[in-house]
């Protein structure tokens, strides 16, 4: 948070677009960085996670809008908003710690919960859907390419078996019959749990969130003038990647990257807050 702050505090007065404003910790930041010539623009599609934004942020006053949308639809919100540019852009992206503990919407796996993972609860399809829907192999290539496992196939295999999964037990089960009892072993010893990746990638299927993501960039860029900044905060590689090589794509006559590489959490904010550890900003500021 705070280097987000540092970063992308605007130097003039204007607008500040937080397109994943979530419960509004970022915008705070921001506000609180600023003088009151700046102002918050943020989008979430979660109606749970706005209110709480909206509880958070309303000392702000009139310097604060909140719109539920989705952040792939930025540029068409802030123009419906009256904004023309903005100061500074920040997406932060995943789900919040809120969500995972306590919407009871099957982001976690530590609890027997519908398997619903739907980050805007209006969404036409669920978790449950898609792991009872899909084909085997194109499940194992959402798992393998959304969450990074390398027991994809297995799994697949065994969700395909399992099925109909309704809650997300049936999920970890499903995973735990597939996973080599070895690498079961290494979960129990501390390691990332057997079922993280799994849930990871079905998550971001059901949301579209690498599609939201690479509409969003390129649209949210249009909107930075001389000097102003997008920051993305990225927990996994795959997304990650899609930001490195849009800013790649962008950067020469208009956009440069504000550092070479992306920043990373250090040692005590990961001691502090372990699910950081994954985190990467990469900030890019569009040329005078």
């Amino acid at each position: 948070m705070d280097e987000v702050a540092f970063l992308l505090r605007p130097r003039s007065d204007g607008w500040v677009i937080d397109g994943t404003v979530g419960m509004g910790g970022h915008a705070e930041a921001v506000l609180d960085a600023s003088g009151p010539g700046v102002s918050v623009l943020g989008l979430d599609v979660d109606p749970e996670a706005l209110a709480r934004a909206r509880a958070r942020l309303a000392r702000f006053g009139d310097r604060v809008r909140l719109v539920r949308a989705s952040f792939r639809d930025v540029e068409r919100v802030a123009g419906a908003e009256g904004i023309v540019e903005a100061r500074a852009v920040l997406l932060d992206l995943g789900v919040s710690s809120y969500q995972i503990d306590e919407s009871g919407r099957g982001f976690s796996f530590q609890r027997d919960e519908p398997l619903d993972m739907r980050l805007d609860p209006a969404a036409p399809r669920t978790a449950a859907d898609l792991l009872n829907t899909l084909p085997e192999t194109e499940l194992a290539r959402v798992i393998f390419e959304y969450g990074d496992e390398r027991h994809a196939r297995r799994i697949a295999r065994a969700i395909v078996h399992r099925r109909a999964l309704r809650t997300t037990a049936d999920l970890v089960a499903a995973v735990r019959s597939a996973i080599p009892s070895a690498a079961r072993q290494r979960g129990r010893s501390g390691a990332v749990h057997m079922a993280t990746r799994t849930f990871q990638a079905v998550r971001m299927a059901v949301n579209d969130e690498p599609g939201a993501l690479g509409e969003a960039l390129p649209r949210a860029a249009r909107l930075l003038g001389g000097g102003d900044r997008m920051g993305v905060i990225a927990f996994h590689s795959g997304e990650d990647r899609i930001v490195k090589q849009t800013f790649r794509r962008l950067a020469g006559a208009e956009f440069a990257a504000v550092e070479p590489s992306p920043l990373t959490p250090g040692d005590d904010e990961v001691r502090a807050n372990p699910r950081a550890r994954s985190a990467k900003l990469r900030v890019l500021e569009r040329l005078p």
